[in-house]
């Protein structure tokens, strides 16, 4: 199994930035496809962008042009990037291992004036 834990959210007023990350454990990191997924209370759980051990990236559509996903290996670190950010993306944001039932205790993000 790998432990992933996630850091960086807050609050945050529209139009701002934040940078999450999520610290991953074990030495096969660098081979897995890693997500961000966020759940809004009452809501289903919607993936956000994921990338690849070949470092390609897919990006939900609501997010495209704003958020950046990145990996740094040496560290088993995934960041996510978040510019522009909305009231509409408050949600708490999760680490995920593609395929696996490994997921993050997540951060909380809030977006608001």
């Amino acid at each position: 199994q790998v432990q992933l834990v996630e850091s960086g959210g807050g609050l945050v007023q529209p139009g701002g930035s934040l940078r999450l990350s999520c610290a991953a454990s074990g030495s096969l990191f660098r081979f897995y496809t890693m997500g961000w997924y966020r759940q809004a209370p009452g809501k289903q759980r919607d993936l956000v962008a994921t990338i690849t051990s070949g470092f390609g990236t897919n990006y939900a559509d609501p997010v495209k042009g704003r958020f950046t996903i990145s990996r740094d290996n040496a560290k088993n670190t995934v960041y996510l990037q978040m510019n522009s950010l909305k009231p509409e993306d408050t949600a708490v944001y999760y680490c995920h291992v593609s395929g696996k039932d490994y997921w993050g205790q997540g951060t909380q993000v809030t977006v608001s004036s």
